[in-house]
Formats: C-alpha cells, structure tokens, sequence
C-alpha cells in the first residue's frame, strides 16, 4: 500500500476538524504499516531461529551419534586388546625363550607385566616382557599395531631401564625387542634402525628379526 500523503497545516490557519482528522488517519496508516512491518520482521527472525535450533538439535544429535560410536569402538578395540593379550600370555611368552635360543641367547627367566618403580629416583617404567640371565636382559614391548612412537616410547623406556639399572649396581647388558600383529613395513625398518628385534607373526607362530646389515643391534 502506498503512504498516506501527509496532511499540511499552517499554524496561522486554525486547523478544522477535517484537517486533525485526515492527519490522525494518516498517522494510524502509518503506525499499522510498521506494526505490520515490526511483526513480518518478527516471523522472520522466529523462522530463522527454528532454524537454528533445528541444526542445534541437529547437530547435538549427530554428537552423540559419534559419541556412541567411539564408545563402540573403544569397547572393541579394547575387545581386541584382551585378546591380544591372551595370544600373547599363551603363545608368545612361552616361545619368546626358544625362538631368541636359536638366536644364540640363553635367558634362564622369563616374566610378563613388570613394574619398574624407584621413587627415590623418580624412576618409573611397565614392561610387558622381561628376559634375562646372568649377563644379558631382554625387553619386549608388545602393541597389536605398533607405531612409530611407540618406538621413541621404547627408547626411553630402555635409557630408563639402563639408569635404574646403574644406580642399583646391575651391569648386565640390555637390548629390546618389539612385537606386533600388524607391522607396516615402515614401522618395522624405523625399529631395525633404532637397534631393537622385531617379532612378527609368521602362520602359527611368530618370526624374530635382528638388525643387520645397516642397521645393528643397541645395548644400553
């Protein structure tokens, strides 16, 4: 609708009743126009926030969609971790004595889930295995899928090993190990790097690979 045309009074005029009339409509128009105005602008803004809180709803929705799902995968993968475990308690341990025999190492005890905890020194370290005799020691970390740094991880925890080591007056030699189900070849050439053995399933049983060539076995 288009606007009223405003209403000219001349204050020397005395205005008729007609005149304040016509201004008095012309001004209600006016004010009906903008409520109508205020109230489309209102539906807007109440459309655009339906809007919003839709995606809010939305997207809290898709939340805890993938809240659940990493739960889920958390739960399996703590699943496979168990199981892995069990593998590892029941084959790898027991074997781990031969199989490093044919490597011309005599380890007389084998133990599994070891804690290293000096205070004192503020030494602290978890061994999944630990091999030893009288001069030389073994130490497997054991990843169902190892990565790089689990490897750096490793390092440290041998550098740990070899100070607690020192400061309670046992000088035997350590070397490491790393065993894993599944070793991307990449993984598997950075340990051969860094000194450790690999130990990788091979059908039933499992493999130990020791560094050579290039690459050379570390004792700390």
């Amino acid at each position: 609708m288009a606007d009223t045309q405003p209403v000219i009074m001349d204050p020397n005029d005395p205005p008729a009743f007609e005149k304040v009339w016509a201004v008095l409509q012309a001004a209600g128009e006016r004010i009906d126009r903008l409520a109508r105005e205020a109230d489309r602008w209102q539906e807007e803004a109440d459309r655009r926030q339906e809007e919003i809180d839709r995606r809010r709803e939305e997207a809290d929705r898709r939340r805890e969609e993938i809240d659940r799902q990493m739960k889920e995968t958390d739960k399996r993968v703590g699943e496979l971790t168990n199981r892995f475990g069990d593998m590892v308690e029941h084959m790898v341990v027991p074997n781990l004595v031969s199989k490093f025999r044919a490597l011309n190492f005599k380890f007389e005890q084998s133990s599994k889930d070891v804690v290293i905890r000096d205070e004192e020194n503020g030494l602290f370290a978890e061994i999944d295995i630990f091999l030893q005799n009288g001069d030389k020691v073994m130490v497997v970390e054991i990843k169902a899928t190892p990565a790089t740094k689990d490897v750096d991880e490793h390092i440290e925890r041998m550098e740990l090993l070899r100070k607690y080591a020192d400061l309670h007056k046992d000088f035997r030699k350590y070397r490491g190990a790393i065993a894993g189900v599944v070793f991307a070849d990449s993984v598997r050439t950075y340990a051969l790097k860094h000194g450790f053995y690999v130990v990788v399933p091979s059908g039933d049983t499992f493999d130990i690979i020791e560094p050579e060539g290039k690459y050379h076995v570390k004792e700390w």
